[in-house]
């Protein structure tokens, strides 16, 4: 089924439809009555289904958290997913103002463009031109609107857990072509020990990082010392200064996403293994020993006892993003992700002793569990069919650290919307989606659609 003239005969349409929700900055603000993540957020829902009502939708509102439309009959509902809200706009804009979705010089720029606005309305287009071909799917075909993807997903899971509707599959354009079939089990846990300092030397200040998904190019401790101190420590890109009653120490490294920390240096890891070249005692030397040697700038687990792959997608990675200090505590942040064929249950044991052994207790943890969906599933075999057919390319699957979309329902995988060796501007200043690519994504979102539901 061509959708192609159709949608290339409401671009213009399709541009402002697209336009009109990036101008509302549909940031997570504070609860309201019918705004659980804000009322920006809550207003771009609204408009989102009230243009669906306008191209002859059936839609649905679930408390400001999910709403969706929905076209065709049947008992089955194939389902694609995208979100409204975005990150806040941040500084840096120059071609032009976060909020505006100005057009210019063949693109649509402002936050939410490419993260996930852009797709969303390519999809919601994607579906009229469907219905306007009077194309009778076998199974519905429902457009689903998120509105928590950016802080923590928890629109879907309240979907989840008030009764809505599960698709058999279906896809999310929040990612990146071909396919990504396959995502990491991710957990993210913070660990902490008192230490109960004493002796010639007692740690005043640890701190550096500022998320768990992020390896930290800096970090900082601070220490009540003999002043021959800052004599004891040589390491690589760490200095130590001398302060009053003490020595500061500094570490520098190497930023990367906390999916591949391999790409960095952990400054934290670094941090600690200069302190442990001091005569530490007591509960603070076993601290700074078992950072220094169970941790320090592994990147894959080996001296935690956590070391695994497999050959779809690699190594278990581990990233210790943030640590602070206070009240005497010491408390650490991690993000492991753990190849696709494995499971919680063959990860957190080993992570959970390996703390223990160190003499750390967990305080907080979160899980999200892997995601694979073999390529000889009807959902991989039909999008790869689409991808290969609208763009003459070869549909590569992919297994990724990082997670997506896809994560927060069953039987979905990232399909889109960045092409491969197209700039990423999801996040960042300038954000845009180039006129053209949109409409691409439409039309492949289009074809998908057909071919799932058909």
């Amino acid at each position: 089924m061509d959708c192609k003239p159709y949608l290339r005969a409401h671009a213009d349409e399709l541009i402002e439809s697209l336009a009109a929700l990036i101008r509302i900055p549909s940031v997570e603000g504070a609860p309201a009555e019918n705004a659980p993540y804000g009322r920006e957020v809550a207003r771009c829902l609204d408009e989102a289904l009230a243009l669906c009502e306008r191209l002859g939708f059936r839609t649905h509102n679930m408390d400001h958290r999910v709403g969706w439309c929905e076209y065709g009959e049947g008992e089955e509902m194939i389902a694609v997913l995208g979100h409204l809200d975005v990150v806040p706009a941040g500084d840096g804009w120059t071609e032009s103002e976060p909020f505006s979705g100005e057009v210019k010089n063949g693109r649509i720029y402002g936050r939410g463009a490419m993260d996930d606005k852009g797709p969303v309305v390519a999809a919601v287009y994607a579906l009229a031109a469907l219905k306007d071909a009077g194309f009778t799917p076998a199974r519905r075909i429902r457009v689903l609107f998120g509105t928590n993807e950016e802080t923590g997903c928890g629109d879907m899971a309240w979907y989840r857990e008030h009764g809505g509707e599960k698709p058999v599959m279906g896809f999310t354009p929040d990612g990146e072509y071909p396919i990504i079939n396959g995502e990491k089990g991710i957990l993210n846990g913070t660990f902490a020990r008192r230490l109960h300092q004493s002796g010639a030397y007692r740690l005043t200040r640890f701190e550096g990082g500022s998320a768990c998904n992020v390896s930290p190019a800096y970090a900082a401790a601070e220490l009540a010392c003999p002043a021959e101190a800052a004599g004891r420590i040589a390491a690589d890109k760490v200095t130590v200064t001398p302060i009053e009653g003490g020595i500061r120490v500094e570490a520098q490294g190497v930023s990367a996403h906390g999916s591949t920390p391999e790409q960095g240096e952990n400054a934290i890891g670094r941090l600690a293994q200069a302190l442990a070249q001091l005569p530490l005692e007591g509960k603070l030397a076993d601290c700074m020993a078992f950072l220094a040697e169970r941790i320090g700038m592994e990147t894959r687990g080996e001296s935690l006892g956590l070391a695994m792959r497999d050959e779809l997608s690699g190594d278990l990675t581990v990233n210790l993003g943030v640590a602070s200090f206070a009240d005497e505590t010491l408390s650490l942040t991690f993000s492991i992700r753990y190849p696709v064929t494995k499971t919680y249950d063959e990860v957190y044991p080993r992570m959970a002793r390996a703390f223990s052994l160190g003499g750390f207790a967990e305080t907080q943890m979160h899980h999200d569990a892997a995601l694979y969906v073999p390529p000889e599933s009807e959902l991989i075999r039909k999008l790869s069919q689409v991808y290969e057919a609208e763009t003459g390319e070869k549909a590569e699957l992919k297994c990724i650290g990082g997670g997506t979309y896809a994560k927060s329902m069953p039987g979905l995988v990232a399909f889109g919307p960045i092409f491969p060796g197209d700039e990423v501007r999801e996040h960042k200043p300038d954000e845009y989606m180039e006129i053209e690519r949109l409409l691409q994504n439409a039309e492949i979102i289009a074809a998908a659609m057909y071919e799932l539901a058909k």
